[in-house]
């Protein structure tokens, strides 16, 4: 039978959910994909590497944005994952929740942008699972990643490792993913239409360890945004981030977007980009480097690393005063990843 949406038994471990696997799965991911008995996949490590694992799940509504989908995201967000320990990443597993109803037409979409992203940032993806759900008990498709990657044994990246006078460094403007999905969500229209930044960051983080070695600390300002990323920064280390407000790169539609709905570009969420603390004398050399590279031609310094107050974070204001960029409560923006 030929079917355009999916049903309940393309869950049911049978001949529909073989078909399904069979029809839309492995010809965009290849026979890797697990099938039947085979639940796990069998990947050799090189020899004298350290591993890095991740699992992530993503459940963005709505699930189609300027600039992506939650297909796409769910990849790149678990590279981007991986990077942030230093590591390469080389597979992917995934598994799907798909509520029954949903159109196959829009889970090709989805699985051919997977496929797409993993291409981009040359990893594959070599198992996955799906489960089908009644109508109502999902919000049409969520998807669960897990994330293999190595590093040498040369690479130490931790927040742990920032000192005072290290810089701050992030790959571009920031807030785009955030907000693409809230407009997105609330049909909201502006004057310049804002798309995500959802992008791998494995590249870029490959040519920074490549000219600095001893690069402190990654991190993807993802849910809670950068003031997130910096306080969990400044606490783990035990010392004090001191950012300059004018020197935050926030694009002018975010800006306007962000002051319409009265929220703060620091806390919307990114999806490609990536905040580094760095040896001072090494700032340039890194600068260079990221400028270079597609996903880091917007990096700037945005501040540098002090002693005190320890675990704080604070900010010249652009009027020339200084306040603290405290930890949110809760979730400025809900179901943005």
């Amino acid at each position: 039978m030929s079917y355009d949406k999916i049903m309940l038994g393309h869950g049911s471990g049978g001949r529909m959910m073989r078909e399904l696997i069979e029809k839309h799965f492995i010809p965009v991911f290849g026979s890797g994909y697990g099938l039947g008995s085979e639940d796990s996949a069998v990947i050799p490590a090189p020899e004298g590497t350290r591993v890095a694992l991740t699992t992530d799940s993503y459940v963005v509504h709505p699930i189609f944005f300027p600039g992506g989908n939650i297909g796409d995201l769910s990849v790149n967000g678990t590279v981007n994952d991986l990077s942030m320990s230093g590591a390469t990443p080389l597979y992917i597993t995934t598994g799907f929740i798909i509520e029954e109803g949903f159109l196959l037409s829009d889970l090709g979409l989805v699985i051919a942008s997977m496929k797409k992203a993993a291409d981009e940032a040359r990893v594959k993806i070599v198992a996955g699972d799906t489960k089908v759900v009644d109508r109502g008990k999902a919000d049409g498709i969520f998807i669960n990643t897990a994330g293999f990657g190595i590093l040498p044994e040369w690479v130490n990246v931790s927040p742990r490792n920032i000192r005072p006078g290290d810089v701050i460094i992030v790959s571009g403007t920031i807030g785009d993913h955030g907000m693409a999905v809230m407009s997105k969500r609330e049909g909201l229209g502006f004057e310049s239409e804002i798309f995500s930044d959802s992008a791998p960051l494995n590249t870029l983080v490959r040519d920074m360890l490549s000219v600095c070695p001893e690069i402190r600390a990654f991190r993807d300002p993802t849910r809670g945004g950068l003031a997130s990323t910096l306080i969990e920064f400044a606490e783990e280390s035990g010392v004090c981030i001191l950012i300059n407000e004018k020197a935050l790169p926030v694009t002018s539609a975010v800006r306007g977007a962000c002051e319409l709905l009265g929220l703060d570009p620091l806390y919307v969420a990114n999806e490609g980009k990536l905040a580094a603390a760095v040896p001072p004398d090494k700032a340039d050399i890194v600068l260079d480097a990221m400028r270079k590279n597609p996903y880091g031609k917007g990096a700037v310094i945005i501040g540098e690393v002090t002693l005190s107050p320890k675990g704080k974070v604070l900010m010249k204001t652009h009027i020339g005063g200084t306040r603290i960029v405290d930890m949110l409560a809760g979730e400025q923006l809900p179901r943005i990843c």
